[in-house]
């Protein structure tokens, strides 16, 4: 399994954090507060760190361990953001799940569909898991049309599920087994063969959320 090797689509690319990339990535952070701030996990026991070497640290702790895999997505070899594989469960559920955030600067260049689609690869062919997981807030319309071009499918609402920007919030989740895209998740969008309805969420969980 060689996850060193950044993995690529045209100028968007994902590969393995790194220690060196912490001044990036805080800087990032930082300079794109009012933009990240609504979609960004908090902790219901206090504020959250923007130390970002001790952060990356501890990622990469997890990636040792087998429960995780953090990643920095690129554009034309820029950083853009990061994109996390967590909760890495073995046996016989065999899952995990998706989180990500991009600067607002890299907006609108597809760059999260394509490191999504490029991540969850991964996951099932050198990882070999079997279900992949993104969770959204009912709010977050960016992230809802990512997993729509992608063909994710819809599972439920999931309410007061993640401590998001100081708060409990509800959370729509969306899912995919690997039996699904036997051809893979970034070919099967790239061939317009992707299920844009399977993402659409029922009228009731609309109103409920």
């Amino acid at each position: 399994m060689d996850l060193m090797t950044p993995r690529r689509h045209g100028p968007i690319s994902i590969r393995l954090i790194k220690q060196r990339d912490a001044r990036t990535l805080q800087n990032e952070l930082l300079t794109n507060r009012a933009w990240l701030q609504p979609w960004e996990a908090t902790s219901p026991d206090g504020g959250i760190s923007f130390d970002m070497r001790s952060g990356i640290r501890r990622l990469l702790q997890q990636y040792r361990d087998g429960a995780g895999v953090p990643f920095v997505m690129e554009y034309d070899g820029e950083i853009a953001g990061q994109l996390n594989v967590w909760g890495i469960a073995r046996g016989s559920l065999s899952s995990a799940t998706i989180g990500y955030w991009v600067s607002e600067r890299f907006a609108g260049r597809g760059i999260t569909p394509v490191s999504v689609a490029l991540a969850t690869d991964i996951c099932f062919t050198d990882l070999r898991l079997h279900r992949m997981e993104i969770c959204i807030r009912p709010e977050n319309r960016a992230s809802l049309r990512v997993v729509e071009k992608l063909g994710f499918r819809y599972e439920g609402l999931r309410r007061r599920f993640i401590h998001i920007d100081g708060d409990w919030r509800d959370h729509y989740a969306f899912a995919l087994v690997r039996e699904e895209v036997p051809e893979g998740v970034l070919r099967r969008w790239l061939d317009g063969r992707a299920p844009h309805e399977a993402a659409i969420v029922p009228p009731g969980d609309r109103m409920s959320a």
